[in-house]
């Protein structure tokens, strides 16, 4: 049986690619949510426009829920066939939360439990598999707004994922002094996670060609675009369901297909890093 799992689902650009899933993917299709009341009314919802999904309660920010949902879909599926890493957060702009709170806070969500899933994830990954992360068009943004040194390393071929998380918690130890700017950083947070995490998803996809080259399984890092959510607020130019227009077709690139792969990708188009 196929399974696809969508990260921070119960509202949202989650929801919406659950929405789409539900309509276009042959298998068992997950809302997850930190919260299992607000998880389960997402499935209601669902299920009143006539769609069928399943609830698991998941905590990107607590490693025991990782695991125990990593468990529960390699026993009851044997691995899982989409996963899309959806949950973040943002502060918003007028927010008042000293900046080394915000860039501690947005990177542990956006960039080291998002890592953290991709860890215990990975593996279950079915042959044929399709793993989806969650960028920003603020990603790009922001690696044009590093130092040369910072954007020679967040582009290059042969950065490790421990050179990326020492990178990653040197942002957050230069905000505390307020050196982040004179260490190559811009003044965003939520840029600086969602860098990392397209620099990531670009390692591990590179690690997959290498360690299972049979296996076809597709890894990449996208823009929804500028959407209508809690997060974004109302004045963005996309509905949810427009949002997930892109994420919803790179879970979903068919049986064969070897591209994209490791790339960033934006209204269905691989975009420039």
């Amino acid at each position: 049986q196929s399974v696809a799992v969508v990260t921070g689902s119960n509202k949202g650009i989650g929801l919406s690619i659950v929405r789409a899933l539900c309509k276009q993917f042959e298998g068992d299709v997950y809302v997850t949510a930190r919260d299992k009341t607000r998880g389960e009314e997402a499935v209601k919802t669902l299920a009143s426009e006539g769609l069928k999904s399943k609830f698991h309660q998941l905590d990107i920010n607590d490693i025991n829920s990782i695991i125990k949902a990593a468990a529960f879909f390699k026993d009851t599926y044997g691995g899982v066939d989409v996963l899309v890493n959806n949950a973040g957060i943002a502060f918003k702009e007028a927010d008042t939360t000293p900046f080394p709170v915000q860039a501690e806070v947005t990177l542990q969500t956006n960039f080291f439990a998002t890592r953290d899933m991709l860890t215990h994830f990975m593996p279950l990954m079915k042959p044929g598999g399709r793993v989806v992360n969650i960028s920003s068009f603020m990603a790009s943004r922001t690696l044009n707004q590093c130092s040369k040194e910072l954007q020679a390393r967040f582009r290059s071929e042969d950065i490790t994922e421990d050179e990326l998380v020492e990178l990653m918690k040197r942002f957050v130890e230069k905000t505390k002094s307020d050196q982040h700017k004179e260490d190559g950083w811009p003044q965003t947070a939520y840029g600086v996670s969602k860098t990392g995490l397209t620099v990531l998803s670009m390692i591990l996809a590179r690690r997959l060609s290498k360690e299972r080259p049979q296996d076809n399984i597709l890894l990449n890092a996208c823009c929804p675009g500028w959407v209508r959510t809690d997060m974004a607020g109302d004045k963005a130019p996309k509905s949810p369901d427009e949002g997930a227009i892109t994420p919803v077709y790179l879970a979903l690139l068919p049986p064969g297909a070897t591209e994209p792969h490791g790339r960033f990708v934006s209204d269905k188009e691989v975009q420039k890093w």
